[in-house]
């Protein structure tokens, strides 16, 4: 109590001396964090260094204390020297010997829309540093950003001194979609990616974990599914794996949404219950049909048969065991590229529409049959917009209650985002125009005669080419065009997605990041600066300082820059900004 007492004395001395400043101090600065904190004020850029017994202090919890325990390792080990320093005064004197980590409530636990605030603050004088935050998980956050204004090589690290940040996101939904279905990704991937993902103030990492191409996910009411539809017994997620994962996510401040893309993309459970899946193993475009007769939108071909009363209790089995494995309160149950082809194929679902029923009838039979399960769970739903928006395929409102679900965009950019608010839904941004990681690499096909051509194409077979650059992912923002506030409410955050046709684990690292590192920083502290100018310009120097810790830290992300660049400060600008500014 007697730390805490202190601290608070100090920390309202230090806010009354910071009020005095400008935030525009945070706007060029030698030290870099990544995203960039809300505020930020260092206004003597002084140094301390750290003493070699340096420790933190932190009250017990299951996930801080593991997060205590490996931030102190990292801070310890990582040895990181700027390639640019900047005019740093060292202190001498005294040392920095602990931080000193105070959570308001260690209760909160890791949902959509808890906390994750926190101010850290290392007075001028001072041996300790002081973490403040309502939760765990924006402890967790203030860790991180402690760890990135250390530098040095142990013994002699140093940090910043009269040092002021407040920090806090500002959307509550900032996630990565993996596709571990159409490639295989082993337990140590998916880690490596959360722990990249906390270090990026990330939060959800979504799991979409099963598709027509395999179902590699081990079940245990319906062992069946993984056995026969995955890859094989050494590409498939038993129950400890995925324990196993969850906990890393927990420890990390990321929660863990597991997906199950249903009605639609579910060819791989036909190789166990052939019979609720139509079109199954069939070619995805018959010949001499047009592409509103397809069977499927890429190869692998598989839909569940609505019809089939087997279907609910496979389905219901398969809520039920994923509801026990992730503890998240959110679950995806999929719904996007529902074909009219698919369906067709089946006698059953013939007779049903000849006797007037709609292939709209069909999905708003299997969202009626299922979604009242997923509650049951305690869960909220999360479908893909497709649900509702779909051309051909889609269910009135009235099968989609508000205060339950939650849609996922993916088409038309801001155009959907309007639509899907406008309608009253929450919604998370993942526009494949902006946030697609996937695009841009060619296409998968073989036999495709756009490559007879000169030039292979215009978009070279990729469906949303061109690639998302870095800039193009920083610059987009979700809320545009939302000009009523209750509508941007109904915004929760967004994801950028990293479909597997052309990845698998020897590319993840890279077609990660850090390109999803520009949308951490859009969504975590947004996209412009004080002024509301936007700060791509300015934000390329920290993110390739960023990008170049990262490698360090293990992750493989790829450049952004030539070394030279990093080196010779402004040099690359498109335009000479000293010359601008005078």
């Amino acid at each position: 109590m007697l730390i805490l007492s202190r601290f608070h004395v100090i920390l309202i001395t230090f806010l009354f001396f910071i009020s005095l400043l400008s935030p525009l101090l945070s706007t060029a600065i030698p030290i870099n964090i990544w995203p960039k904190p809300r505020f930020l004020s260092w206004h003597q850029q002084k140094a301390i260094a750290l003493s070699p017994d340096f420790t933190i202090i932190s009250p017990e919890h299951q996930y801080l204390s593991a997060s205590v325990t490996r931030y102190l390792h990292l801070i310890r080990s990582e040895s990181y020297s700027p390639l640019i320093t900047g005019p740093v005064k060292l202190t001498k004197g005294y040392t920095l010997s602990n931080l000193v980590v105070n959570v308001t409530d260690l209760s909160l636990p890791l949902h959509h829309g808890v906390d994750e605030s926190y101010t850290l603050c290392i007075p001028v004088g001072s041996f300790s540093a002081h973490l403040s935050a309502q939760s765990v998980w924006g402890a967790m956050h203030g860790l991180e950003t402690f760890s990135q204004i250390i530098w040095g090589t142990s013994p002699d690290l140093c940090s910043p001194v009269g040092i002021y940040i407040r920090d806090s996101p500002l959307f509550g939904h900032r996630g990565v979609l993996l596709d571990t279905s159409r490639n295989y990704y082993g337990v140590d991937d998916i880690m490596r990616t959360i722990r990249a993902m906390s270090a990026n103030k990330l939060n959800v990492f979504h799991w979409h974990i099963t598709d027509s191409q395999s179902f590699p996910l081990v079940l245990p009411s319906e062992p069946s599914l993984a056995a026969k539809g995955s890859y094989g017994p050494n590409m498939v997620y038993t129950p400890e794996d995925v324990s196993k994962i969850v906990q890393f996510g927990f420890e990390h401040g990321v929660r863990v949404l597991p997906e199950i893309d249903t009605p639609g993309h579910t060819g791989s459970w036909g190789e166990a219950y052939p019979e609720i899946v139509t079109c199954g193993n069939m070619f995805w475009w018959p010949a001499g049909k047009s592409w509103d007769e397809r069977l499927a939108s890429e190869p692998g071909t598989g839909q569940l048969n609505p019809l089939s009363p087997k279907t609910y209790e496979v389905v219901k089995n398969v809520i039920q065991d994923v509801a026990k494995q992730f503890p998240e309160p959110f679950y995806h149950g999929g719904g996007d590229e529902v074909i009219p082809g698919c369906w067709k194929t089946d006698p059953a679902i013939n007779s049903f529409l000849s006797s007037g029923g709609t292939l709209s009838q069909l999905l708003e039979k299997y969202i009626n049959s299922t979604l009242p399960y997923i509650l049951s769970q305690n869960r909220t739903a999360v479908y893909w917009e497709d649900v509702l928006l779909g051309a051909q395929i889609k269910v009135d409102p009235s099968f989609l209650p508000k205060e339950h679900t939650i849609l996922q965009t993916w088409n038309n950019g801001p155009e959907n985002t309007k639509r899907i608010v406008a309608a009253g839904y929450r919604v998370i941004v993942s526009s494949s125009e902006f946030y697609y990681l996937d695009c841009g690499h060619g296409g998968f096909l073989g036999n495709d005669s756009q490559y007879d051509q000169r030039g292979g194409g215009a978009s070279g077979g990729s469906w949303c080419a061109p690639f998302k650059t870095w800039q193009t992912i920083y610059n987009y923002d979700i809320t545009d065009g939302l000009l009523d506030e209750e509508e941007r409410q109904l915004v929760l955050g967004g994801e950028v997605a990293l479909w597997s046709e052309q990845a698998d684990p020897t590319v993840l690292d890279s077609r990660l990041w850090p390109r999803a590192s520009a949308f951490a920083e859009s969504l975590w502290s947004g996209n412009r600066d004080e002024r509301g100018v936007k700060r791509c310009g300015e934000a390329v120097d920290r993110l390739n300082r960023w990008r170049y810790r990262m490698v360090k830290r293990g992750i493989g992300a790829e450049p952004i820059q030539p070394l030279w660049c990093l080196r010779n400060p402004g040099m690359c600008n498109a335009v000479n900004v000293a010359l601008e500014d005078q």
